[in-house]
């Protein structure tokens, strides 16, 4: 959590003028239907919410380190703050995650109201042998394998995070990166950036000979939770991760150069291969001929206003087209561009 907060507070300048959650609902890798309110929260509280933000990631990490009751608020506070953005936004498992360690801020004596106190079971188990301890006596052996196997873990982290703490002290603090092999130990950042603008790429097929033709019919390809159609109610879908809608997400604000799999992705389409289908929400063309030509359309996307016109016609979002986001391509024009890149070449089923 630390990591998070001063990778903002080092990031966009957003954070520090506390104007960030006025985009962040918004601009989300995949809003749901409760961002879409929030987005219109007043702007001193979206002010309110930055600095809650900013207390959670970096002053209450410290209360592990000041006793038992702030380590249990610690915990409280942090799966409060995990709670609120699963329910604000499908960021994936990350958060369901993230309340696992929290959970090592309850001691015995806070948990146990969780617990039977009827006779053997674990509670009184627990309360003898921490009743044997304090009194000296020896304990099983399988107490001790365990106590030298947690201190050697201890130990082991405790060195692999060695650089982990050094970037956390870097004014080039970078986030999300592994400084070992075996990626035991890593150093983690969210959301350093926040785009003020939110960007899509529309997936569109076109039965047209010719795809300049200004009669050309172009009919899009919905995914199953980004933003596409303008009606459809923002989903919920957290734990659940659909890497494609998110992966769509970073490739809004770059270009197809940049990110080849979409183009490879659109053979795909053209080729109407059932395993990327089942990625997708709608198919025009399911039970008609395949598309002769596919392209990508690049959107400006905005919540529509809760209560106002667009709502009250059914849509979630407005829309406002840029240009093109990569021109129409067909199977026989992709061939040498998946031969270049030894790509299987996409074959129609």
């Amino acid at each position: 959590m630390l990591g998070a907060g001063l990778i903002k507070i080092r990031g966009d300048r957003c954070w520090r003028e506390l104007t960030c959650m006025d985009y962040h609902y918004e601009t989300q890798p995949v809003p749901n239907a409760i961002a879409y309110f929030m987005h219109r929260s007043p702007w001193w509280f979206h002010r309110f919410e930055t600095l809650v933000n900013h207390f959670i990631e970096l002053v209450v990490p410290f209360f592990l380190f000041l006793g038992r009751r702030l380590c249990i608020i610690h915990g409280l506070l942090q799966i409060l703050f995990q709670v609120l953005l699963i329910v604000s936004g499908n960021l994936s498992f990350l958060n369901w995650l993230t309340i696992v360690p929290s959970l090592a801020c309850f001691d015995d004596a806070s948990l146990g109201s969780l617990f039977s106190s009827r006779r053997g079971r674990l509670k009184e188990r627990v309360a003898r042998m921490q009743q044997q301890e304090a009194a000296g006596e020896r304990l099983p052996l399988g107490c001790y394998v365990r106590r030298v196997v947690n201190i050697s873990f201890g130990l082991l982290i405790a060195y692999l995070s060695v650089p982990v703490v050094l970037n956390l002290l870097n004014s080039r603090q970078v986030m999300n990166t592994s400084f070992n092999p075996l990626r035991i130990v890593n150093t983690y950042g969210a959301f350093g950036s926040i785009t003020k603008e939110r960007t899509e790429v529309v997936l569109q097929g076109t039965s047209s000979l010719d795809p300049n033709d200004p009669a050309a019919v172009w009919e899009e390809f919905d995914f199953k939770c980004k933003p596409g159609d303008l009606k459809r109610r923002p989903c919920f879908i957290s734990p659940y991760h659909y890497r494609l809608d998110w992966l769509m997400w970073f490739a809004a604000f770059q270009t197809y150069e940049q990110n080849e799999w979409i183009i490879h992705l659109a053979g795909k389409l053209l080729a109407q291969e059932e395993e990327t289908l089942s990625l997708l929400a709608t198919n025009p063309f399911a039970g008609r001929a395949p598309p002769r030509w596919v392209r990508g359309e690049h959107f400006k996307y905005k919540f529509s206003q809760p209560g106002g016109k667009h709502a009250s016609e059914g849509r979630w979002w407005i829309r406002k087209r840029i240009g093109p986001y990569f021109p129409p391509v067909n199977l026989q024009g992709l061939k040498k561009f998946y031969e270049d890149r030894n790509w299987p070449y996409p074959a129609r089923d």
